[in-house]
């Protein structure tokens, strides 16, 4: 299984949580059905407004897409969160 780091997370504009990757593209993530998207333009993976899930579990979701498409996701000390509220940072860095 190939390994990319985690570049970027966020929150954009729409609510809706992205993970950009140092260098791996997933055009075909679709296929996977997890309702994981990528934005080939911003280079990154993204979700729906959340609904009854939470940012937390999204970010489950897009790691676990990544792994289908072969790939593990990793964060970084360089990761840069971008509206990110403190509590999700944390969640997420305790996975």
């Amino acid at each position: 299984m190939e390994e990319d780091k985690i570049i970027e997370i966020g929150i954009d504009k729409e609510e809706r949580l992205y993970i950009k990757p140092a260098s791996k593209t997933f055009p075909y993530i679709y296929r996977e059905a997890m309702e994981v998207h990528w934005d080939n333009e911003k280079a990154f993976l993204y979700t729906p407004k959340p609904k009854q899930w939470t940012y937390l579990n999204w970010y489950n979701q897009i790691i676990k897409a990544a792994k289908e498409q072969s790939c593990k996701l990793q964060l970084t000390t360089a990761t840069l969160w971008v509206n990110i509220p403190e509590k999700l940072k944390n969640e997420i860095q305790a996975q």
